[in-house]
């Protein structure tokens, strides 16, 4: 009984701790996290710069466009393989290594990508 307890406790202590995602909410937060950095996710590999350029590929088709921050959303314009995907103003949540962006001002769907 008393080793369970023990180790219970040790494997609490010793147990991570989940981080927990935050908003970024500024531009200067935004590029601080992506600069000189891959966004990645199965057939995904993107890159953003500070310089408001997206660039890359989806799918094997090459993905490219520009990006801004207005009122604290990743606010883009996007081209996929000859598609235009339109304007979107995305809420940004960083996680560690993972970056996740969600349409319509953080109401639509989610994207979640690895920094690398």
């Amino acid at each position: 009984m008393r080793k369970s307890l023990v180790l219970t406790l040790i494997l609490a202590i010793a147990a991570p701790v989940a981080a927990k995602a935050e908003r970024v909410d500024t531009r200067d937060e935004f590029v601080s996290a992506v600069q000189g950095k891959r966004l990645v996710r199965p057939l995904v590999d993107l890159r953003v710069t500070p310089g408001g350029g997206i660039s890359g590929s989806g799918a094997a088709w090459d993905v490219t466009g520009q990006w801004s921050w207005e009122d604290g959303f990743f606010c883009r314009s996007l081209n996929w393989g000859g598609d235009d995907l339109g304007y979107n103003c995305q809420l940004v949540t960083l996680e560690g290594n993972r970056i996740t962006f969600t349409s319509d001002r953080g109401s639509g769907r989610s994207a979640g990508f690895t920094l690398r």
